[in-house]
């Protein structure tokens, strides 16, 4: 599907320099730039190639000034955030080439005491739904999801194939959860006794709030007691590692491979790089 640099401005609200009716219909790198596709410019280190780039449009910050004369086929569109805008055409891309599936394939198993909406709702085959499962509006759960006894997922949230979300936990709303995580496995508690571990029953659980997203085989240990708990807007990255009883605190960002050692509390807007443990 295509665009003209005037259809993207105003999606952006942005302001245009250089040919308005100039379409395209991909994205490209800077570096990597193609006739017919829209890159952007957000890290400075990346400016020279805006100078050889052969990409139709170029987004840009405000505050950009050229050096030296751009390509004459490139016309550029300037917003206050360039990366931010990026993602926004990204996300417009992504719901015009993947519509949102609907229905509920067969087989599933959906416990008669599961309250599922009648409509507006996914459930892939292979799933299953356990008892007092609560699911919210315009929800996908992708096939071979298993979802235990008494667990509550909000609205407009996906759950990628093959999730795991143990009983009693909790999801909130607009949440991304993707393949392989799993939520509420018990955490690492043991007792010793002499030359034995004893098991330490974990009876609490997982809440998630909103607008969170976990990346592919990512852990979540449930709570010894009362719960883990991963705050509004966290996004976490694949393969990490969450012990129980720990608390991320609201908009923090984790790269892969994180360690959160049990009963840990990290506060809001951090940002953790890959592997910290």
């Amino acid at each position: 599907m295509e665009f003209s640099a005037q259809e993207i401005a105003h999606i952006l609200q942005g302001t245009i320099e250089g040919n308005a009716g100039v379409r395209i219909g991909n994205f490209s790198k800077i570096e990597d730039g193609k006739p017919g596709t829209i890159t952007f410019l957000a890290n400075p280190k990346y400016t020279p190639y805006i100078y050889d780039t052969k990409a139709s449009i170029a987004l840009v910050n405000d505050d950009f000034q050229a050096e030296k004369t751009l390509p004459e086929t490139l016309t550029l569109i300037r917003v206050p955030n360039a990366y931010a805008a990026l993602a926004q055409l990204l996300r417009l891309a992504e719901s015009l080439q993947q519509p949102r599936k609907q229905g509920i394939e067969s087989p599933v198993f959906i416990s008669p005491t599961a309250q599922v909406p009648a409509e507006n709702v996914y459930i892939g085959a292979f799933a299953y739904i356990g008892e007092n499962v609560q699911i919210g509006e315009n929800t996908a759960i992708y096939p071979q999801v298993y979802l235990g006894d008494n667990v509550k997922v909000g609205a407009n949230t996906i759950l990628y194939p093959g999730v795991k979300v143990y009983a009693g936990c909790e999801i909130g709303d607009r949440c991304i959860i993707h393949a392989g995580a799993v939520i509420g496995s018990d955490g690492f508690g043991f007792a010793k006794e002499g030359d034995a571990f004893k098991k330490i029953p974990q009876l609490g659980n997982v809440i998630i709030e909103d607008d969170v997203e976990i990346g592919a085989n990512t852990t979540i240990d449930r709570a010894v007691m009362e719960s883990t708990r991963i705050g509004r807007g966290v996004k976490l990255d694949n393969l990490i590692q969450i012990a129980h009883n720990v608390e991320i605190g609201e908009n923090t960002g984790m790269a892969a491979q994180v360690g959160i050692a049990g009963s840990s509390k990290i506060g809001k807007n951090c940002i953790v790089g890959g592997q910290v443990g």
